[in-house]
């Protein structure tokens, strides 16, 4: 098995160590990953500036491609030019923090997966959910015992990603498992009005990650609750009962 790593957090993030030196043990694995942070920068690709490539020492061993581009950058450079042939699979991870409901949108580390998943490739994004003191070495463990199992899913391709999320707790603390939709209720959010030296205004987002209590059947409630979940997800936006809807009245 061929697999290619890829994150939103740098090619040098803790949670990218911990996955290669993981499933290095299970097959082939290349990195091509951002060279610095890219949180939140949802699906973009660069088009104004050249995407530079260069190879990296990674911590503990082995080598990667540092791109000074997007996680979805990554992807698609890594596909078309850099890996020997197409990978088998691309894992982005493991993440900082949980990627659950609307976060999916925004999220860099998801984005990259549903690239490959656009490429053709089967993929997954990997998160852990704690933003301190991340054991990302017992959540690598966590993944890879649970990699086996997802692979036995016929479905998993044709578009499809997967969207898992960890909990911060070891291994057999994990309540299970679950395969859950994902919440759609927007995030509680607010803004710090700020002034700086010059007494210019300025805003900082804060509390992008609040939520309210939410069903235990979302990615969301059932990780809150201590169990991995699941969810799988598709590039296609189309709402389809909509679309019929319109048909109906606008076609003539």
């Amino acid at each position: 098995m061929f697999i290619l790593i890829t994150n939103d957090d740098g090619i040098h993030a803790p949670g990218l160590t911990a996955l290669f030196h993981e499933l290095k043990q299970r097959g082939e694995v290349a990195v091509v990953a951002p060279e610095s942070e890219q949180s939140a920068v949802g699906h973009a690709i660069s088009l104004s500036h050249p995407l530079r490539v260069k190879e990296v020492d990674l911590k503990g061993g082995g080598r990667g491609w540092a791109v000074n581009g997007t996680p979805a950058d990554c992807v698609k450079i890594g596909v078309a030019e850099i890996l020997p042939r197409l990978p088998d699979l691309v894992i982005s991870g493991i993440n900082l923090g949980p990627n659950v409901g609307i976060n999916v949108l925004y999220s860099g580390t998801v984005s990259a997966a549903t690239e490959a998943a656009i490429l053709g490739v089967k993929a997954a994004a990997v998160s852990l959910h704690t933003y301190q003191d991340a054991d990302f070495l017992e959540a690598a463990r966590v993944f890879a015992g649970l990699l086996p199992r997802l692979q036995q899913w016929p479905g998993w391709g044709n578009g499809i990603c997967l969207n898992v999320n960890l909990p911060a707790v070891p291994g057999d603390k994990i309540r299970g498992v679950r395969v859950v939709r994902q919440e759609i209720c927007p995030l509680v959010e607010r803004f710090e009005r700020r002034v700086d030296p010059r007494a210019q205004i300025y805003y900082w987002l804060a509390g992008i990650n609040d939520h309210r209590p939410q069903e235990f059947d979302t990615d969301y409630g059932s990780l809150q609750a201590g169990y991995i979940t699941i969810t799988p997800i598709h590039h296609d936006l189309t709402h389809y009962p909509s679309l019929r809807a319109l048909k109906g009245l606008i076609e003539i």
